[in-house]
């Protein structure tokens, strides 16, 4: 397996972007056909046996506090050995092989020694975000029952109300600190710092994951020893760190993204990953950490890189950076000319699941040939098509249909193992050979793929289907708008309307010139039918801590609304005069 992950780091290491293209083809068509050994351990194999063991001296994490300075880095070696102290600590508890672990706490080191500790023990580890309430603790405890849970103490405070509540005991309670009736993680430091490995085999449950829920409860999504280790080298690729790059992630512990691109990512390349704390994402000081730390490739969402463009760019020294790349929602495109403009680097889009690993996207060798909007191109990892509503696949382009995966072939590795104890749902996104995403696109004739939106977040109006995406990047063309969330509001007449919440760029305010300036910006963009018939001025909008808007919440609140009620800044397209030609 280490062979593996030597020859993507060629492949990354690779300056001709022409013959890395094709060197990542004929890599992921090798692997796509190649068997997988009936037991891997990747902590064992490949952090400990590839990288501690080739470069143990190496900073592994570059850990810092954006508000107090605070600071603290560990090299391979240190990782590896905190990772057994804390494998041994539970192992003399009774705790291993099996067993499961909650990580609930910020970003902190002690999140990435526990992660690794997981998979060397063989232990499922369950991400939880530090924003859960104590009902969505219950939710979980009540579906999976945790035997582990390492917090910090304001979610130890969370968590022992859910507790409480649920009637569920812990084994082990860590905590990042002091709190009574926890122990503190300090405890660790009393044990051996060597520890055996269990022997885990390539296709048993090492990972699950609340998904975040935009769309209904949150679903338990399992991955495996390997879909996620080695799925993720279709990420690793997609996103293009080497070894000697320092790569950075705005991701929070407790969702995918932050294992994706905080986690596997460097690790599968031996690179140096850092990791700012934060309590309220300020720009300047964000900023700030990443030019100081020589930031190499920068992974953010969408909603960072708004707040980023905003800023004076040219006050920072952001010259170590060699890539940006986004995941979690598409880019809009005047946000990656704004980028490029101030950094000279573009911000590659990509596109992935709870579900999967980077599955669409740009990778290194389109820099310079992408496209405005688009979110690239399928990797190689998968057989990833369109599908219309009859389960038909589509093979024309500029259709839009639902993204799937083709399963006759060969199934992605990165591909989820299970929604664990959902059968039901299972059987609704496994139908014929086709793993449904969810989402929907289209592909243009040159193979570029164009986001959509969620499969249940099309808007249907009068005869057509418009996808909110669309509509919010053409808002975001206009110099007063600071971020948009395109939802459809019940109509009588037409099924629903296009509504945009919109959010102003501080120089800005709300009023009914803006809503027709707003009206006039997009109808010189959009189809008609596209435009947006009602908008509202607001400050926030519902989001998941990876920063996708809940478009559900906003759907919920236009469905809640009482006849002839409306938001204290909202205006309607068929209250001005000014647009009636236009209508």
């Amino acid at each position: 397996m280490k062979e593996l992950y030597r020859e993507v780091i060629k492949i990354n290491q690779m300056e001709d972007n022409h013959d890395k293209a094709a060197r990542a083809e004929i890599f992921f068509k090798k692997l796509n056909t190649m068997a997988l050994p009936e037991k891997f351990n990747w902590a064992k194999e490949i952090f400990e046996d590839l990288h501690v063991k080739e470069t143990p001296d190496k900073a592994a994490l570059i850990w810092n506090d954006i508000h107090t300075g605070e600071a603290c880095s560990f090299t391979y070696l240190q990782l590896l050995q905190k990772t057994n102290k804390l494998i041994n600590f539970l192992s003399a508890r009774g705790l291993g092989h099996k067993s499961n672990m909650y990580l609930m706490a910020p970003v902190a080191p002690e999140i990435w020694v526990a992660s690794l500790s997981c998979i060397k023990a063989g232990m499922v580890t369950v991400p939880t975000a530090t924003t859960m309430t104590p009902r969505e603790l219950e939710f979980r405890f009540e579906t999976y029952k945790p035997d582990v849970i390492l917090a910090d103490p304001d979610s130890a405070e969370l968590i022992d109300q859910a507790a409480e509540e649920t009637g569920i005991h812990p084994k082990v309670k860590l905590v990042l600190g002091e709190k009574e009736g926890w122990t503190s993680f300090e405890e660790i430091e009393s044990e051996s710092d060597e520890a055996e490995a269990a022997e885990t085999l390539s296709d048993e449950t090492l990972f699950c994951f609340f998904t975040s829920g935009t769309t209904g409860l949150p679903k338990r999504v399992g991955h495996t020893a390997s879909s996620y280790p080695v799925g993720h080298l279709s990420t690793t690729v997609m996103i293009g760190v080497r070894p000697d790059d320092v790569h950075h992630n705005l991701s929070a512990p407790g969702w995918a993204k932050w294992a994706w691109s905080s986690f596997f990512v460097p690790f599968n390349v031996g690179a140096t990953v850092t990791a700012f704390y934060f309590t309220a994402l300020d720009g300047e000081q964000y900023l700030d950490a990443v030019a100081a730390n020589r930031v190499t490739t920068f992974c953010a969402p969408p909603t960072a890189w708004r707040l980023f463009v905003n800023m004076n760019l040219e006050s920072f020294d952001l010259s170590s950076l060699r890539q940006s790349i986004s995941a979690g929602e598409p880019l809009n495109p005047e946000v990656i000319t704004r980028w490029k403009k101030s950094t000279g680097t573009e911000i590659r889009d990509f596109y992935g699941q709870t579900e999967t690993t980077a599955m669409i996207g740009n990778p290194p060798w389109m820099a310079g040939n992408m496209r405005s909007g688009s979110f690239g191109q399928p990797s190689p990892m998968y057989d990833v098509t369109l599908a219309d509503d009859e389960g038909n696949e589509i093979t024309e382009p500029d259709q839009v249909g639902h993204i799937v995966i083709k399963l006759e072939k060969w199934r992605g590795l990165g591909l989820f193992s299970e929604y664990i104890g959902n059968p039901e749902k299972m059987s609704s996104v496994f139908v014929d050979n086709f793993y449904y995403t969810g989402d929907r696109a289209s592909f243009d004739k040159d193979g570029y793929w164009w986001f959509v939106g969620r499969a249940d977040d099309v808007i249907k109006s009068s005869d057509y289907r418009i996808g909110p995406f669309e509509v919010e990047s053409a808002l975001l063309e206009h110099p007063s708008v600071a971020e948009a969330a395109v939802v459809g509001a019940p109509d009588p007449n037409r099924y629903q309307l296009v509504k945009a919440y919109v959010i102003l760029n501080p120089t800005y305010e709300g009023s009914r010139e803006l809503a027709l300036d707003l009206f006039k910006h997009t109808i010189n963009i959009l189809a008609k039918f596209k435009i947006p018939r009602i908008i509202e001025f607001v400050t926030e909008v519902p989001k998941t801590i990876s920063g996708k808007i809940r478009r559900v919440e906003l759907r919920d609140m236009e469905t809640a609304k009482s006849d002839g009620e409306s938001g204290i800044k909202e205006y309607f397209y068929w209250d001005f005069p000014e647009l009636s030609s236009k209508k």
